[in-house]
């Protein structure tokens, strides 16, 4: 636990990482309308200019030549007016980029400090301290989540669904839920802490050792009816409510680390994270202090993000996993589909694990591929974990091509995890 001199640095340290200021990716205009407007007509009357004086010149010939080049005049202006623009906003990101680097630079120095006292005050009183803090961390999610959205009216499908049997049936019969109906139960489920956390095992091959565990998260209606990943994350993601999910799901899984952590069990998670966490400066906030008085459990943590969301990252995020990684945080990297993997960048924001779907892998066309990625991979010390395992005939092929992890339903399926007393 850290003590509380320490505590005011990390919050000051902190403090500055809210929206529009550190880590969001919007980058306010470096020059007015006003100039963009002046900027605008110096090169409109430089081209009118130009074509003018070249008709004047040579009077002789053909004025659709003076109009071109007039043309040609405007066009350049216009350019280099761009191009000026573009850099002004990529060196005002940059300046963001290094003003976070520096603090969280600054922050891993404190709590590199200040880690001995934190090991020897973790005591009871320090377990309540940080059980405390998630709790109000998960209370200021749901207050977020209130305030930022008011309840929709329930659209015209969701009037006309029938209402819950009574007594109900010993083994109800789920109803088919419309989009507005799972709206509904994923905001009821996010006010009322139903969102239950599984796990899923990753084992070392062949001995099928667990080695890690992956996090899942499902939605529990008011009724007891589960809401699968692949029916409500398209929704939520569209609502804006995907953020609030993976950021329950992300202290859950700090909860259960600190679980396993005082049952001296050496097992780490893999927990996913998405763009929009990562841009929830308010979140990530919070969820750095927490970290603090939790450092020894940051590297039994890994958090996953799609290729997509790895490809699709801009300067800002990848900035953001830089500094993640500075604080001890590695990376895993799922959903892949195209093994022209950059394997250099990934090393550079500290991904040290990539997974591979048991299809892709043993597709006779992505032989050759799959062999120098593991041959990389093996000498940059990345571990690669197989999907989707399921049958023993399906495992056998898996160590033939001799992966060293697995993953999938052979090994056990996803269950539910008791909540941390």
């Amino acid at each position: 636990m850290l003590m509380p001199e320490a505590r005011a640095p990390v919050k000051a340290l902190t403090a500055d990482l809210r929206p529009g200021i550190a880590i969001s990716a919007t980058v306010v205009p470096a020059m007015t309308l006003l100039t963009h407007l002046v900027y605008a007509l110096a090169y409109l009357i430089a081209g009118g200019s130009a074509g003018a004086a070249l008709w004047a010149l040579r009077p002789e010939a053909d004025p659709l030549v003076a109009w071109l080049t007039g043309a040609l005049v405007v066009l350049a202006g216009a350019l280099v007016h761009d191009v000026v623009t573009r850099l002004e906003r990529e060196r005002r990101a940059a300046r963001r980029i290094a003003r976070l680097n520096d603090r969280v630079e600054e922050l891993a120095r404190l709590l590199d400090q200040r880690l001995a006292a934190e090991r020897e005050g973790q005591s009871d009183g320090g377990r309540y301290d940080a059980v405390m803090q998630e709790v109000r961390l998960l209370q200021s999610l749901v207050a977020r989540l209130t305030e930022r959205r008011a309840p929709r009216p329930p659209a015209a499908g969701a009037e006309r669904r029938p209402a819950p049997a009574a007594p109900p049936a010993p083994v109800p019969t789920p109803v088919p839920m419309d989009d507005a109906a799972v709206l509904e139960a994923v905001r009821d489920a996010l006010k009322a802490d139903r969102i239950d956390v599984y796990l899923q095992p990753i084992v070392s091959l062949p001995q099928r050792k667990h080695r890690f565990y992956e996090v899942f998260s499902r939605v529990r209606a008011a009724d007891g009816q589960q809401i699968m990943p692949d029916r409500y994350l398209e929704i939520a993601e569209r609502e804006g409510l995907i953020a609030t999910i993976d950021n329950l799901q992300l202290v859950r899984c700090v909860q259960l680390i600190r679980e396993t952590e005082r049952r001296q069990h050496a097992i780490g998670f893999f927990a996913n994270i998405s763009a929009a966490t990562l841009a929830d400066a308010e979140f990530m906030r919070q969820f750095l202090n927490m970290m603090a008085q939790n450092h020894a459990l940051v590297p039994k943590l890994v958090f996953e993000l799609s290729q997509h969301a790895v490809s699709a990252g801009g300067a800002v995020t990848m900035g953001i996993l830089s500094q993640l990684s500075r604080l001890g945080f590695r990376f895993s990297m799922d959903q892949v589909t195209d093994l022209a993997i950059d394997l250099d960048r990934l090393l550079r924001h500290e991904f040290r694990c990539i997974k591979l779907d048991r299809a892709l892998v043993l597709d006779p066309a992505n032989a050759e591929r799959v062999r120098e990625l593991r041959r990389r991979c093996a000498a940059e010390g990345v571990d690669l974990i197989v999907e989707k395992i399921e049958t023993e005939n399906q495992l056998v092929e898996v160590l033939d091509t001799g992966f060293d992890f697995g993953q999938g339903y052979l090994f056990g399926e996803p269950r539910l995890s008791r909540k941390p007393e």
